[in-house]
């Protein structure tokens, strides 16, 4: 009870004062924290383990640079210290050697070229069959030209035999498989090609490869041979990359790799020989097909034979094709060639070119009569027949319009101009061309389209393929309406919905980039219409998303989108709850990132609701929880995006039905909460804290807002938290009752907290949170002014009943370090000006006016709190718990030193006590110890702390031993 019947009298000004920071002027001269840095950048000759270097020249740069990057020069220092640790492996070049090969040289064209390996994936997803297939299996159906005469080798001869003698019996063919049974046999082959190299059967490794090149001959299956194109040629590029490692690592001698641009000259002998040999058992293979593509597989190994090589091997290769008689094979042949002479020799247009008229000169094959027939036994459609050479052909011209000049790929445009039946070609050309080159002629191409043949290839495929080129540049303005309008005439007319829907989708983007909300209003009036018979839309969901997605990119002001009379109904046709939902997510995610302002219209909050609503109901009990956190911030975004100005009664009704439409997410209960709350606050702020009686009614139906709302929620400390702050909005405006009816609520809440709440997913003790809970809570109690009918500190008595009768956790001291922060509290309230206030409010201070009764009830109720602690640390005696008895004695220690008047004997030997205490076992830390005393003596120089003197000559400090 002498605690608090002594606790020190505060002048918090004075105190304030002392404990500010002494202001020193600085200057900063030319520096400012938002200037450009600029960074000398010092290139070095050597760098050893002491750092010395050696500056050869130094630059300056405006742009911060990554001085790591800068110094190593784009070498691994890791990769070169490994390799230099193990000198046993010396053959094959470093990892990082090679991973800086390969990256040069797929650098030779640039990240605007789109790589095969982007493409892979469509074309398998593309091309597929329920069809069977067959693969021949185990040995190899090769047969190669019989080499004779005493020219060739032993050596020679015997493995060119084992090549040609295969036993009948080894050879096995697997019939009636299913596309993925083939895929998967596929896979297997690559895997024995890899398995075979690595264990140093390279005749078997080149066995498999003209096995799965003669594949490519058979077109039996004839709309899997694209997806069977692809599957291939992996497993041709893998032997090519393993051919050339090969006979890269025979070149290396003395640990030191070839440069990455090294001449014949530099390679030794028996590299060169090795070369040779394989291009010679590759040159003795009979079959056209396997010949061509195991060659063009190892073109890039002519490097290690002449400067000239790779430029004399393509026209020679180009020319092989002539003999492929078969149209679709001979496409994907060259396509091939193409690949490979972009990987290797991307600088050889020449030989590009060649390939592609090569294939304009046997472009009238394609509608010859062989090609016919076989569609007739295959039962395949001609336009069907047609769509199989896209990949191939987009390829090429892909290849061949790279960096061209727009010469060549006029010339190119006029070729296929004058070829019949040129859809084909045509859409191929819309497709590899640049999308600049395409815009500007898009009228010149329009006319081609009208004058292709129906029949072959489908118009509205071209005119789709215009519009993707449209939607990335933009055609002459004067042309662009007619642009529309002819290719709306065709697309309007289609009858199949997935054929219109494809092409309306590509339609829509030109149409926003280019024209108003009319015209916008008509393509989308028109999907209704298409899609909206038969149900058509449910088939079509990718494509519909898609144009929702289109539409409000390019529109970004939302007044402007929902007053697009089709937008909504066009909504409608998302009739999938999945779908519905993706859909509204995308409209909400636009509206957060592109509405700058608040918004009050009318047509946009109706909208928006709706919307918002259409998300909150698809919320059920099988709903992730990061989809409900997803949902619910968005849902957010929009509530906090809504503002009426000064009308806030209007807000409070706005609230109020979003509090009806989205009860279900807990997040957007408590935002809308804490709306309420910051709009009770900011009528506080209009009127300046003086309520007329209006806007007094106002925050209380505010307060009251919040007060039902927050029971609805499930999270208690949420709830807890809430209350505290609805109550101290309560008491910032002049609401004493109201505030009272939140802070009794919250003390009546905290015997519900359970010990282990759920925090992200994961199950933790609530002390910690509890404590941080109550901590601020006491900091709000100081400034509530009791209630005059419910006596003195009731709320302060009705928390410590509460505290007192809360089951804590086993071996947890937070009971008694709560009572510590309750002693706090009692000591701020006993002083005759408390250390801050509510404005308007009258706390405590003004009501008692430090009236001896009212400090007498403080000092009851310290006397019951100090007891508390006293007697929880003699129960901390036993050796188990002596550091816990340490810690809480040192903390109590804190708490007199901070608010006691230890001029008080009593309480002056307390002190003194319970820093022996603290020492008293080895358990204080000595640190912290010393730094405590240091201050005493420092506060001991205080003219009105000079008793702090004597106390200090009374701490003994005691070391650990």
């Amino acid at each position: 009870s002498y605690f608090l019947r002594h606790a020190r009298s505060r002048n918090y000004v004075s105190e304030s004062e002392v404990c500010k920071l002494e202001s020193v002027p600085l200057d900063f001269g030319d520096y400012h924290p938002l200037k450009p840095i600029t960074v000398t950048e010092s290139k070095t000759k050597k760098m050893n383990r002491k750092g010395s270097t050696s500056s050869t020249s130094s630059s300056s740069s405006s742009s911060v640079l990554d001085p790591l990057s800068s110094v190593l020069d784009g070498t691994d220092p890791l990769s070169l210290f490994a390799a230099a640790a193990d000198p046993v492996t010396a053959a094959p070049p470093t990892d990082g050697a090679r991973r800086r090969r390969d990256k040069d040289e797929s650098s030779a064209v640039g990240s605007d070229f789109e790589p095969w390996s982007s493409k892979r994936g469509e074309i398998l997803a593309r091309y597929t069959t329920t069809e069977k297939l067959s693969i021949v299996s185990a040995g190899s159906t090769v047969s190669l030209i019989s080499t004779t005469g005493s020219a060739v080798s032993e050596k020679v001869r015997t493995r060119l035999e084992e090549l040609d003698d295969l036993e009948e019996g080894s050879q096995k063919e697997l019939l009636n498989l299913t596309q993925q049974d083939y895929m998967n046999r596929i896979e297997e082959l690559n895997q024995s090609l890899k398995d075979a190299w690595s264990s140093d059967q390279k005749v078997k490794a080149l066995k498999i490869v003209i096995q799965c090149s003669k594949l490519l001959s058979d077109t039996t299956v004839i709309q899997f041979y694209p997806s069977k194109f692809v599957l291939i040629t992996d497993i041709l590029d893998t032997f090519g990359k393993l051919v050339y490692e090969r006979i890269l690592s025979m070149c290396v001698e003395n640990r030191a790799s070839l440069p990455d641009n090294f001449s014949p000259e530099s390679v030794n002998d028996t590299a060169k020989e090795t070369c040779l040999n394989w291009f010679f058992k590759i040159a003795s293979i009979r079959e056209l097909i396997p010949r061509f593509y195991v060659e063009a597989a190892i073109l890039k190994c002519n490097k290690f034979l002449s400067k000239t090589g790779i430029s004399e091997c393509l026209p020679r290769l180009t020319s092989m094709i002539r003999g492929i008689g078969d149209p679709l094979v001979a496409v994907y042949a060259r396509a091939y060639l193409c690949r490979v002479g972009m990987e290797v020799a991307p600088q050889l247009k020449e030989s590009l070119n060649k390939n592609f008229f090569d294939f304009l000169l046997t472009f009238k094959q394609i509608h010859g009569d062989t090609v016919q027939n076989q569609l007739v036994v295959q039962c395949v459609e001609f336009p069907l027949y047609l769509t199989l050479y896209s990949p191939a052909i987009d390829w090429i011209l892909q290849c061949i319009a790279y960096h061209a000049p727009d010469v060549l790929l006029t010339e190119m445009m006029e070729r296929c101009k004058k070829l019949g039946n040129n859809a084909l070609l045509l859409n191929s050309v819309m497709s590899a061309f640049r999308a600049e080159f395409i815009a500007a002629r898009s009228m010149d191409f329009i006319a081609m389209i009208k004058e292709c043949d129906e029949s072959g290839f489908p118009k509205h495929l071209l005119f789709r393929s215009l519009g993707l080129n449209l939607a990335l540049a933009d055609p002459p303005e004067s042309d662009r309406l007619q642009i529309l309008n002819e290719a709306w005439k065709v697309i309007t007319k289609l009858k199949n919905p997935q054929d219109y829907i494809n092409c309306a989708e590509v339609w829509v983007e030109y149409t926003c980039r280019h024209f108003t909300k009319r015209e916008v209003n008509t393509v989308l009036a028109d999907v209704i219409k298409h899609m909206t018979p038969d149900r058509a839309f449910e088939d079509a969901y990718p494509q519909l998303q898609s144009i929702i997605q289109k539409v409000i990119t390019y529109i970004n002001d939302f007044a402007l989108l929902f007053s697009v009379e089709k937008f909504l109904p066009f909504l409608d046709m998302f009739q999938k709850e999945s779908v519905r939902v993706e859909v509204c997510k995308c409209i909400m995610e636009s509206f957060i990132k592109h509405q700058q302002e608040s918004t009050k219209d009318p047509v946009i909050l109706n909208a928006l609701l709706h919307v918002c609503k259409t998300m909150h109901d698809s919320v059920n009990a099988l709903t992730l929880e990061d989809e409900k956190r997803m949902l619910a911030a968005l849902i957010n975004g929009f509530i906090k995006m809504v503002s009426f100005g000064r009308d806030f009664e209007q807000q409070l009704s706005f609230y109020v039905e979003a509090r009806s439409m989205f009860c279900n997410l807990e997040p957007v209960l408590v935002q809308l909460i804490h709306s309420v709350n910051q709009l009770a606050m900011e009528t506080r702020r209009v009127m300046k804290g003086n309520h007329s009686r209006k806007t007094a009614a106002f925050v209380r139906a505010c307060v009251a807002y919040s007060f039902i709302t927050i029971p609805s929620l499930s999270s208690i400390f949420t709830r807890l938290n809430l209350y505290l702050h609805s109550g101290q909005v309560a008491l910032a405006n002049q609401c004493l009752s109201q505030a009272d009816a939140f802070f009794k609520a919250a003390v009546s809440l905290v015997p519900e907290v359970p010990r282990m709440i759920s925090v992200d997913g994961k199950m933790r003790a609530s002390d910690a949170f509890l404590l941080e809970f109550l901590c601020n809570f006491f900091s709000t109690l100081l400034v509530v002014p009791d209630h005059p009918e419910q006596g003195v500190l009731f709320l302060v008595r009705g928390l410590l009943n509460v505290i007192q009768d809360y089951t804590w956790e086993d071996n947890s001291d937070d009971k008694v370090r709560i009572y510590t922060q309750v002693l706090h509290l009692l000591s701020a309230m006993t002083q005759e000006a408390f250390l801050y206030h509510v404005d308007k409010v009258d706390s405590n201070d003004a009501l008692y006016g430090g009236d001896s009764k009212f400090l007498a009830e403080i000092n009851k109720v310290s006397e019951t709190v100090v007891s508390q602690i006293l007697d929880h640390l003699k129960a901390l005696g036993k050796e188990e718990s002596l550091r816990r008895q340490s810690q809480l004695a040192l903390s109590l220690f804190n708490t007199i030193l901070a608010h006691g008047d230890l001029r008080n004997n009593r309480l002056n030997q307390l002190a003194v006590n319970l820093w022996n205490l603290a020492q008293k076992h080895g358990c204080a830390d000595t640190r912290t110890m010393v730094k405590t005393l240091e201050y005493i003596k420092k506060k001991s120089k205080q003219p009105e702390m000079s008793h702090f003197t004597e106390l200090a000559l009374r701490l003994p400090l005691q070391s650990r031993t």
